[in-house]
């Protein structure tokens, strides 16, 4: 070790004795406290360093390892997620086909939306669809949540059978609702026919037409309510049992204890429900294609949502640029109404 590197080393461990003395004698100021806390921390690292003769302190290996197992996740990440959520972004402001130059656009492209039917239709369909399944979704699995809660005979198998429809395939489930729904040959409408003499060229067209909305939030609602009665499920076993019993003693009966007890003390599941039920009716695109897309696939404007019209923009049209500017539009509907659900909550919980 050399007399410069033993110079150094003695210089540092006398500043260092210096601040860790001053410490324990005490600080008023907490400002300065801190400071000097963090100057002893570095200069600890930087003498371990220097004693080691490593170039790496233990500290940056250790730092090393615990980034290389982030590493993988990240780099698949930023791959497949983050470098493409940039790119659609700067994509929102250009005109690109996938194989000619790219042109920049400014904001033409959120300019052409304003005229767009299509677009427009979308975005109704979309509204109407999230509106509709929203507090339908959350007072169905609450509803079978409560029940399921109670100590009734065969609940386990109920619960597992509420819960199928979610696990279950979703072409699978939705051939079965199309058959079930089917105009001519369903059952729904043969009950129609018989049993209500509904005339033949009055019976429903369920997927198609101004029924169609109605009957993907039908669907949505038996098909996800499942999943949130589960959770609904785990929040409901987390009120104590304690509170109940205080609000038979006061006179309470069983719609005053749903009041004032369970509805409070599920605001922090129901919050989570809505906010996920909200994002995900705004992705909605599977559903929509399985039951309404027909053999095509193509979805009529009565049926289009907005996640199947910027696949259409960009994989059909190839209109990159324009699709991506309704991918934006997408983006800040589901963050605006996400940001005022925080809002919302917070300023309740408060």
């Amino acid at each position: 070790m050399g007399e410069k590197r033993i110079a150094e080393i003695n210089t540092m461990q006398t500043e260092l004795d210096e601040l860790i003395a001053r410490v324990c004698n005490g600080i008023e100021d907490k400002k300065e406290e801190k400071k000097c806390l963090s100057r002893i921390e570095k200069l600890r690292r930087t003498l371990s360093k220097k004693r080691s003769g490593s170039k790496l302190s233990r500290d940056f290996k250790r730092d090393l390892v615990s980034y290389s197992f982030i590493a993988p996740n990240f780099i698949g990440f930023a791959v497949f997620t983050l470098i493409p959520i940039i790119f659609a972004f700067a994509l929102a402001f250009l005109k690109w086909d996938g194989s000619n130059a790219i042109e920049f656009m400014g904001l033409k492209n959120f300019k052409r939306l304003g005229s767009d039917v299509f677009f427009k239709a979308a975005f109704k369909n979309t509204i109407i669809y999230c509106i509709g399944t929203v507090p339908l979704t959350m007072i169905a699995s609450l509803a079978l949540a409560i029940i399921l809660n109670q100590k009734v005979r065969g609940r386990a198998i109920f619960r597992t059978l509420s819960f199928f429809p979610y696990v279950g395939s979703l072409v699978a489930v939705t051939s079965v609702w199309k058959m079930l729904f089917h105009p001519s040959k369903g059952p729904i409408n043969s009950i129609l026919y018989h049993v209500f003499n509904v005339p033949l060229d009055k019976l429903p067209q369920w997927f198609s037409g101004g029924l169609v909305l109605l009957s993907l939030i039908l669907f949505s609602v038996w098909k996800y309510m499942g999943y949130y009665m589960v959770i609904y499920l785990a929040g409901l076993q987390g009120i104590s049992g304690e509170l109940y019993e205080a609000g038979s003693l006061d006179g309470a009966n069983t719609w005053q204890k749903f009041k004032y007890i369970t509805w409070p003390q599920l605001r922090s599941t129901t919050f989570f429900v809505v906010v996920m039920l909200t994002i995900n009716c705004f992705k909605v695109y599977d559903i929509a294609i399985m039951l309404a897309g027909g053999g095509s696939g193509e979805l009529t404007t009565s049926a289009t949502v907005l996640v199947y019209y910027i696949y259409q923009k960009a994989f059909i049209d190839w209109d990159l640029g324009y699709s991506s500017a309704v991918a934006m539009v997408l983006f800040g509907i589901v963050l605006l109404v996400t940001i005022v659900q925080f809002a919302y909550q917070k300023k309740t919980s408060d």
